[in-house]
């Protein structure tokens, strides 16, 4: 009776509208459930896509071609059958000036080619026999005549509102009057010219002369009517060895370049101008080629050279190790086959255009080795001289038929390749190729230095001393508490580690920075010995403690003699500073700084790797801590229990059982700190020093990517190359960690798939 009343309710609760609707609620929330699981990991990948997207969405046009239109071609302003010395265009590109060889100014409108204004140079009845720039950021010229004086002019340009209308009108201005210097008795064949605030340099040879004559003038300002005169100071003079078909001054005014067609090359040392010293005799072409055209790069450091064969060759002065300069060829552009005419700098950058025979225009970054773009101006001649805007967003090129064509460019980001990011780059100044970060400088001719490499070995660096001082106290301490430690004393242990978690690291790399480094250098010999002592010690102490009668013993339960450590550790760390001194004055003369430096010849860095290892390692170990002790707790106690009843060992259960069957964890959780160790900001920021160098020295500091986007973002002009490559630094971090956290998932999953059929 009672069975058959049970059976009726349980027919009633299992049958029925009310059944089929809890079943329909239950199997909709099922759904519900599902659906929002689903719906939240797909948004979570595409937020994750997203931010990829976005961040190469910022980064693309690092790498995007210069862009060139024709915008213009009409006949050369002025009269055709002179020949162009130069043109200075306005930074609007709306006016230009052009200088001819017989002295005449022709200032034209950019659109039309219709002429403004038309002027002559005062050359008192004399010709141009010579022609050098002397500043090209400064618009200054120098025109040697046949009297063997030189003229010197800067163009500008004046800026009027006739009827409420911008109009600019080119204008020449004579800094030192326009009587020309007094500079030679003969014409002057091939002149050299360069300025400071102060001085003004020249170098020249006269017509049938075979010397080279240096003269130095001294700026002398007036009190009374603000002009500018020059006054003679040094002369010197030396004798050519060579064909002198051009001389090039360099912008310190100290290094002479006597340069034939042949490529054969005198360079001499300008420091003291009343004794020239001849420093090196080089050929900087093969024996098949000639020179065609010879400029200085901005900064007037590297020399560019043409050659009849189509190539581009760079060189400029290096130091050796005996501090000795010396020209060495750095770089060559393969323009084409054809001879190059000219070639043009761009006058913010060290980038540079060059025309050839064949009628091509072609667009280069030096630094970054980059070929931008490559223009056919005409097909029926020659492409003949050209010069590139203030801006480097335009262009004018000469045709050989008379034509002078406008070019528009957008070439915003030509200083950064594939190569300048991540391989060795030799830069201006440097007695090698090396990896360099270095984004801004004071001056204009300032070359950008945006190598990826410091700055990600740094990432590694630091995240690598930081495991090293992590993982073992973290995986070791884990590994006891989950297995060794009973589980009142573990509900206590866990919590506290876990804790650590919670402190800001802005606060870790404040005390790390300010108290940790200097203690440390301090104190060097005593953070040594912690390693040594602190674990010889811990050992001692073991061995003490299984030698006590068992009755001693147990009076502590097993799970509890842990917290008998504590008292240990901070005995032994204070003894192991406490030697410090001792040690140092032992074996370190006493002061190991010093001998490190001197007489170990190992760089230190009060902020450096060692500190960094101790800081970041501490905010580490609460990560790794963590999920690996969850992993060894959580092995199935049935594992546990059959080893043991197996007659095996508590030890022998660890490592046989425990460990195997937890290793997907244990691999887990050292991968999650490493994650975190990369991605650290604040601890690096201000304890690792901050210097991107690609040093492996434990006592010489380190950049990451992540400091050096919160050093350098806020003050990076947006959308300038420089923002651009930090972006860049976010997606190679963002990628670096998408690719270890994926190998880490992979070999998890195989160790997973390994252990799991214990």
């Amino acid at each position: 009776m009672k069975s058959s009343h049970a059976q009726q309710a349980l027919d009633k609760a299992l049958k029925g509208p009310e059944f089929e609707k809890r079943v329909r609620r239950r199997n909709a929330k099922d759904s519900a459930s599902a659906y929002g699981i689903s719906i939240g990991g797909i948004g979570v990948i595409l937020s994750v896509l997203l931010i990829m997207f976005f961040l190469l969405y910022v980064v693309m046009p690092l790498f995007v071609p210069a862009k060139v239109e024709k915008h213009e071609q009409y006949a050369i302003p002025g009269t055709q059958n002179e020949t162009t010395l130069y043109y200075g265009i306005d930074e609007y590109q709306e006016t230009a000036l052009r200088f001819t060889k017989s002295g005449k100014l022709y200032g034209f409108d950019v659109a039309t080619g219709k002429l403004i204004s038309e002027d002559s140079l005062p050359l008192n009845g004399q010709h141009i026999t010579s022609f050098t720039v002397i500043s090209e950021i400064d618009n200054v010229l120098a025109f040697a005549l046949s009297d063997g004086t030189v003229l010197i002019a800067k163009y500008g340009y004046g800026v009027s509102y006739p009827n409420d209308v911008r109009t600019i009108t080119p204008k020449v201005d004579y800094p030192f009057g326009e009587e020309p210097v007094e500079l030679a008795s003969a014409p002057i064949e091939k002149i050299a010219a360069k300025q400071t605030d102060s001085d003004l340099v020249f170098a020249y040879k006269q017509m049938g002369s075979d010397e080279v004559v240096i003269k130095q003038y001294s700026k002398v300002e007036s009190m009374l009517t603000d002009t500018i005169s020059l006054e003679e100071g040094y002369v010197g003079t030396f004798e050519l060895k060579n064909t002198a078909d051009w001389l090039e001054l360099d912008g310190s005014m100290r290094n002479l370049y006597v340069i034939s067609k042949t490529g054969v090359t005198n360079y001499y040392n300008l420091s003291d101008i009343e004794n020239p010293a001849l420093i090196q005799h080089v050929n900087m072409l093969n024996n098949d080629e000639k020179l065609t055209t010879v400029r200085f790069l901005l900064g007037d450091y590297s020399l560019m050279l043409g050659t009849d064969k189509g190539n581009v060759i760079q060189w400029f002065p290096v130091r050796d190790n005996n501090n000795e300069f010396a020209l060495h060829e750095i770089r060559s552009f393969k323009v084409g086959n054809s001879p190059i005419q000219t070639i043009a700098i761009e006058k913010n950058r060290k980038g540079f255009a060059t025309t050839d025979t064949s009628g091509q225009f072609n667009l280069y970054h030096s630094t970054a080795e980059r070929h931008l773009n490559s223009t056919q101006v005409t097909d029926k001649g020659a492409a003949g001289f050209v010069t590139i805007s203030n801006r480097a967003d335009g262009a004018f090129v000469e045709t050989s038929d008379g034509q002078l064509v406008h070019y528009k460019i957008e070439n915003h980001h030509p200083d950064v390749s594939v190569s300048s990011l991540w391989g060795k780059v030799w830069y201006e100044g440097y007695s090698e190729p090396e990896y360099v970060w270095q984004s801004s400088s004071a001056s204009v001719d300032f070359e950008p230095k945006f190598s990826m490499t410091p700055l990600t070995f740094g990432t590694i660096k630091a995240a690598m001393y930081s495991m090293l001082f992590a993982v073992p106290i973290a995986v070791l301490a884990a590994i006891f508490t989950a297995f060794f430690m009973d589980k009142k004393t573990r509900q206590w242990v866990k919590p506290s580690v876990e804790l650590i978690e919670a402190l800001p690291t802005v606060i870790l790399g404040f005390l790390a920075g300010l108290w940790l480094a200097p203690y440390m250098e301090s104190h060097l010999p005593g953070f040594f010995s912690l390693l040594i002592v602190v674990p010889l010690g811990i050992v001692i102490f073991g061995l003490t403690w299984s030698k006590l009668p068992e009755s001693i013993r147990l009076m502590v339960p097993v799970g509890k003699r842990a917290v008998l450590m504590i008292p240990v550790v901070i005995v032994l760390g204070w003894l192991s500073l406490q030697l410090s001194d001792p040690l140092e004055n032992a074996f370190f003369d006493g002061d190991m700084r010093h001998w490190l430096t001197f007489t170990a010849g190992i760089d230190f860095d009060q902020r450096n790797a060692m500190v960094i290892g101790f800081a970041m390692g501490f905010a580490l170990i609460p990560t790794i801590f963590s999920v690996t002790e969850d992993a060894i707790y959580n092995v199935p106690s049935y594992l546990i229990n059959g080893s043991l009843a197996l007659g095996a060992s508590g030890w022998q259960t660890l490592v046989g059982v425990v460990l195997p069957t937890a290793s997907p964890g244990i691999f887990s959780a050292i991968m999650l700190g490493f994650g975190r160790g990369v991605g650290e900001t604040m601890i690096v920021l201000m304890a690792s020093g901050n210097t991107p160098l690609m040093e492996t020295n434990l006592f010489e500091g380190m950049r990451t990517l992540s400091a050096n986007l919160a050093v350098e973002m806020p003050e990076a002009a947006v959308d300038s190359s420089h923002y651009r490559v930090l972006f860049l630094s976010g997606l190679v971090l963002f990628i670096f960690t998408f690719i270890f956290n994926t190998l880490a998932e992979v070999v998890r999953q195989r160790m997973r798939r390994k252990y799991g059929s214990l």
